[in-house]
Parts: structure tokens; sequence; C-alpha cells
């Protein structure tokens, strides 16, 4: 017998004489499994939220290009300043209007999603502590 051996199965007995539990190989893969599983989702869930907050920014583009067409079709230079100012504010103020909204639905997609996810990896690791705990024999409550 080599002296790295010796070392292990010295090991081997001292984790033998404490009692400690073994490992449940199986149980142990599962548990990953069910990790990167929850990490997927969570990433899935990231994703979606990106792809519905660029849609979002889409229609916001497009709603402005249309209120920009709109008011190029509608109004004419008046060749009286005033007049063409209040167009031109009124102009301003509704794409202001258009952007602060879109602005205000994109932060909460994008919000919700990040919540949505971590909820995902929150939960899984809830269930992975609940998991070692039962194995552990003590079914403390959470």
């Amino acid at each position: 017998m080599t002296d790295t051996t010796s070392y292990i199965e010295m090991l081997r007995k001292f984790g033998a004489d404490l009692g400690l539990p073994k490992p449940n190989v199986d149980q142990l893969i599962e548990t990953q499994k069910k990790n990167i599983e929850a990490l997927g989702q969570s990433a899935q869930v990231v994703a979606q939220g990106a792809q519905s907050v660029a849609h979002k920014q889409r229609e916001l583009m497009e709603a402005g290009l249309r209120e920009a067409m709109a008011f190029a079709r509608e109004n004419q230079p008046l060749g009286k300043a005033d007049a063409n100012l209040a167009q031109q504010t009124e102009f301003a103020r509704k794409l202001f209007e258009i952007a602060v909204n879109g602005a205000q639905e994109t932060v909460a997609t994008a919000r919700q999603s990040g919540a949505d996810a971590v909820k995902i990896v929150q939960g899984r690791m809830k269930e992975g502590l609940e998991g070692i705990r039962a194995s552990l024999g003590r079914n403390e409550p959470t």
C-alpha cells in the first residue's frame, strides 16, 4: 500500500468514525440537473424580456415616424412665426409623450423579466436547501 492510499483510507475512517453521511451520487447529479434547468429557465425569461423590450422600442419608433408623417402632411409653413412655433411645439410635445410612455413601459417590462428570472433561481435554491435538509434528516421549517 502506498502512502497516498493510506492517507485516503485514514480520511475515510475518520469520516466513518464521525458518522458523516455518505453522499448519494445519483441525488447530487439530479440536483445539478435541476440547477441547470432553473438557470436555463431564468435565461429564457430574461431573453423573452429583452425581446419584448426590443419589440416595444420598434413600436415607439414607428409611432414617432407616423406622428412625424402626420405632422408633415397636416402642417404647412404658415408664414407666421408664432403659428409655426405653436405647430412645432405641439409636434415636439406629442413625440415627447410617446417617448416617455414608451420608456416607462420598457422599464416596467425589463424590471418584471428580471424579477421573474430571480424568482426562478430563488425557488430552485430554496428547493435545493430543502432537499439537503431532508437528506440530512432535519425537517426544519424554512
